[in-house]
C-alpha cells in the first residue's frame, strides 16, 4: 500500500487559540484537530506532519502538541504507526452482534478489509478443538491464522479451525475473500452461533501484530457457528484492538 505524504494542516485552522485563557492549549489543538478530521480537511489515511514541524508552525511546544495528537488516538481518531506516523483513521467499527463476519462488516461500514494469511495448515482436533467443533479428538481440521488489517491498519487476530470437509480451503481465495463468503460459496448456510466476548493483556506476538504497546489490553471473541442442520462449521478464537472495534447489543423487554 502506497505511503501517504505528510498534510500540513493551514494555519488558519489555529489562529483563534486563546494563549492565555484558562483552557489548556493542547485541549485546544486537539479540538481542532478533531474538527478537522470531522468535516474531512483531513480525510481518512491522511498522515499528519511530524510534531516538532507542527509544533514549530504553530509556536506552541512539542509536549503540547504530543498531548493534542495523544488524546485523539485515545478516542480513536488518530493511530501512531511506526516507520509511518500518525495517520487519521475512519471511526472505530461498531459491530453489531449477529451472525456476520468481520470482513462483511468492514465492507458494509464503508472501509476496506485487507488480510494476510498468517498461517494455514491441516492439523489433528486436540481436546478443545474437539469439544468446540464437535467432532472426534484426533479428527482432522483446517487450523488457520489471519490478521485483518482496515485501510492499512491492523485491526483484529482471527484464530480459526474448521472441520475435515474444509480442510482444502485455499490461502489465496482467504487473502481475497471473507471466511463467510467462502463458506457460502461451497452451500453452507449459517444458521446460528454460539458466543462469548471477553478482555485480556495481549501477548507480545499479538502487541507486535496489531500495533499496541506491550501487555495493551485486547477485546476477545470466541464463536462456534452451526449451519441449518446443526453441524459445527467454524470454531473462532479471536482478539481485537479496542481503540478501533466495539461490539453493540440490542436489548428489547419480554
Amino acid at each position: 500500500m502506497p505511503q501517504l505524504p505528510e498534510q500540513r494542516l493551514p494555519v488558519e485552522l489555529f489562529l483563534d487559540l486563546d494563549r492565555g485563557g484558562p483552557v489548556p492549549l493542547y485541549y485546544q489543538v486537539a479540538s481542532r484537530l478533531e474538527r478537522a478530521i470531522r468535516d474531512q480537511t483531513l480525510p481518512a489515511g491522511a498522515r499528519l506532519e511530524n510534531e516538532v514541524a507542527l509544533a514549530a508552525r504553530l509556536g506552541l511546544s512539542r509536549p503540547t502538541i504530543r498531548r493534542a495528537i495523544q488524546d485523539l488516538v485515545d478516542q480513536g481518531l488518530l493511530v501512531r504507526r511506526r516507520g509511518i506516523g500518525t495517520q487519521v483513521v475512519h471511526g472505530k467499527v461498531t459491530r453489531n452482534v449477529e451472525l456476520t463476519s468481520l470482513f462483511e462488516d468492514l465492507e458494509r461500514s464503508g472501509q476496506k478489509p485487507e488480510t494476510s494469511v498468517l498461517s494455514i495448515e491441516q492439523v489433528v482436533a486436540d481436546e478443545h478443538v474437539a469439544e468446540g467443533l464437535g467432532v472426534e479428538r484426533g479428527s482432522p481440521v483446517l487450523h488457520i491464522s489471519r490478521l485483518r488489517s482496515a485501510d492499512g491498519v491492523p485491526l483484529a487476530i482471527l484464530d480459526n479451525v474448521l472441520p475435515e470437509a474444509f480442510v482444502d480451503l485455499d490461502r489465496a481465495d482467504l487473502e481475497r475473500h471473507g471466511l463467510y463468503q467462502l463458506l457460502r460459496a461451497r452451500g453452507v448456510t449459517m444458521r446460528v452461533a454460539k458466543q462469548r466476548i471477553g478482555a485480556r493483556a495481549a501477548t507480545t506476538k499479538e502487541a507486535g501484530l496489531l500495533d499496541l504497546p506491550r501487555s495493551a489490553p485486547v477485546l476477545t471473541m470466541s464463536r462456534t457457528a452451526f449451519d441449518n442442520s446443526g453441524v459445527a462449521v467454524e470454531f473462532g478464537q479471536h482478539c481485537y484492538r479496542p481503540d478501533r472495534y466495539s461490539f453493540e447489543v440490542t436489548l428489547v423487554d419480554r
